[in-house]
């Protein structure tokens, strides 16, 4: 038997795998192929979508599928289909009316499988979009035909993020959706139930995996839910303090080749599941 074989280890991509100059180490690329080819299962769960997500699919190769849209959905990167998804429930539409109304600045982007439209376009939709290499594809919610997965709202003043949460959290449909801050600029809608730890758990069940042999890490609060579900939860030094405070371990951070890092003492094993 190979040393990691029945363990699935997920990675969050932006500040964990990804150093801050937005590259993928060498040190992190060697050790992910090390666990692999020591029989672990390597993968990632990301805000992203299969359409943004194929560069890094082809750089790391996961031997796993991977989760997407936050947890939204568990993904075939192989075969190009979706393992398992979640849309998100009707009355959706009345959330973004709001906040179009309340907050017309804000820049408010849906998801769907197929597909990355823009409901309101905003600078910050702008640099959404350079930073994703995606088309200025604009579409109103209510011309969209396809099950939207999420809705995404993006403000280059990050103070106004916590202003729109209060605003969302407060609609009397808000039970209806769970809500996350996925980057210090980005706040999204999610299906309820939705989550990366959900997407963790639901990739481990497709495989065969049991809970306690996972590995998770990440930085910010979109992963602590994962961390958290994770037999073992790691948080970056550069982690946000609500993902330190639910990890098993806190490891080097994302410019420190934190993969490499928690590899390197998994292979010496110098962890121990919760």
């Amino acid at each position: 038997m190979k040393k990691f074989e029945g363990m699935l280890f997920c990675t969050d991509l932006d500040g964990t795998l990804y150093g801050d100059d937005k590259k993928v180490s060498r040190e992190n690329l060697d050790a992910i192929a090390y666990f692999k080819s020591e029989g672990g299962l390597f993968t990632f769960v990301t805000g992203r979508v299969p359409a943004t997500a194929g560069e890094i699919y082809r750089l790391v190769r996961p031997n796993a599928p991977y989760g997407c849209f936050n947890g939204g959905a568990v993904y075939d990167g192989d075969g190009e289909r979706y393992l398992w998804q979640s849309n998100l429930a009707p009355g959706v539409e009345e959330l973004v009316e709001m906040v179009e109304r309340e907050m017309p600045d804000m820049g408010i982007q849906p998801n769907t499988e197929k597909a990355v439209y823009f409901h309101k376009d905003s600078p910050a939709m702008e640099v959404f979009r350079k930073g994703c290499n995606l088309p200025r594809r604009l579409s109103r919610l209510e011309e969209i035909e396809e099950p939207i997965m999420k809705i995404v709202f993006a403000h280059l003043d990050v103070e106004k993020i916590p202003v729109l949460a209060k605003l969302l959290r407060e609609h009397p449909r808000a039970c209806d959706f769970d809500f996350i801050r996925s980057e210090s600029w980005l706040y999204e809608i999610l299906p309820k139930g939705v989550s990366k730890g959900a997407a963790l758990l639901k990739m481990a069940e497709l495989l065969g995996i049991a809970p306690e042999n996972t590995i998770a890490v990440g930085d910010f609060n979109n992963d602590v839910s994962m961390i958290r579900a994770a037999g073992i939860g790691f948080a970056v030094d550069n982690a946000v303090a609500e993902a330190k405070a639910v990890a098993d371990y806190v490891t080097v951070s994302n410019n420190h080749h934190a993969i490499a890092a928690i590899v390197d003492r998994l292979d010496r094993g110098l962890f121990a599941a919760k």
